[in-house]
């Protein structure tokens, strides 16, 4: 069982910044993806950034440049810097990891971010 507990999400300015959290119970290392995804009110939920095997990283086309996904193996941590921020960024984010052999899918319980205008 994985466990996911996201941080980080609040009310921010058009133009400004924001870091997500996302701490995983044990090693990071084994994930076979662990990214970022996000839900606008009446939206599907959409990727916005991944981490795949052998440290591939994909952003989504809308936040290309602005949004920076990382990991820290030591604290089995994955974070989400998110700059430049606009209105349309306004979701609650959700932090998940892929597990292989079989396919296994966590999510963690999100967290809200606001951006206004």
């Amino acid at each position: 069982q994985v466990q996911l507990v996201e941080s980080g999400g609040g009310l921010v300015q058009a133009g400004g910044s924001l870091r997500l959290s996302c701490a995983a119970s044990g090693n990071i290392f084994r994930f076979n993806a662990m990214g970022w995804y996000r839900q606008a009110p009446g939206k599907q939920r959409e990727l916005v950034a991944d981490i795949r095997s052998g440290g591939v990283i994909n952003y989504a086309d809308s936040v290309k440049g602005r949004f920076t996904i990382s990991r820290d193996i030591v604290k089995n941590t994955a974070y989400l810097q998110m700059n430049s921020m606009k209105p349309e960024d306004t979701a609650v984010y959700y932090c998940n990891a892929v597990l292989a052999g079989p396919l296994r899918s966590y999510w963690g319980q999100g967290t809200q971010v606001t951006v206004s205008s």
